[in-house]
């Protein structure tokens, strides 16, 4: 499985092909997610001090959070085939 990097803001950067779920923290379940997760020693806090916006579930049973909306981590994802051509075509380019 050919898996790309994923920027989570300030300079944090996650494997797409991990991820399993990008949620909101707002709700009492993913808060009791990220406390256990805390507790284990499974919570990887990518936040850089600021506020939580994004939690992200990977397939390792970690707990990432990330200061950045869900909705930008998401739009990362699905642009990440198209980014990866572009960069593609310009060094082909200038290889040329």
């Amino acid at each position: 499985m050919d898996s790309k990097l994923i920027n989570i803001g300030y300079g944090n950067f996650v494997a797409s092909g991990r991820v399993i779920a990008i949620i909101g923290p707002e709700s009492a379940p993913v808060k009791r997610i990220i406390q256990e997760a805390r507790d284990e020693r499974r919570l990887i806090d990518a936040t850089c001090g600021r506020r939580t916006r994004a939690v992200i579930i990977s397939d390792s049973d970690h707990i990432i959070l990330s200061a950045i909306q869900p909705e930008t981590i998401m739009r990362r994802f699905d642009s990440q085939e198209e980014t990866v051509t572009d960069e593609e075509e310009t060094e082909a380019g200038a290889n040329e």
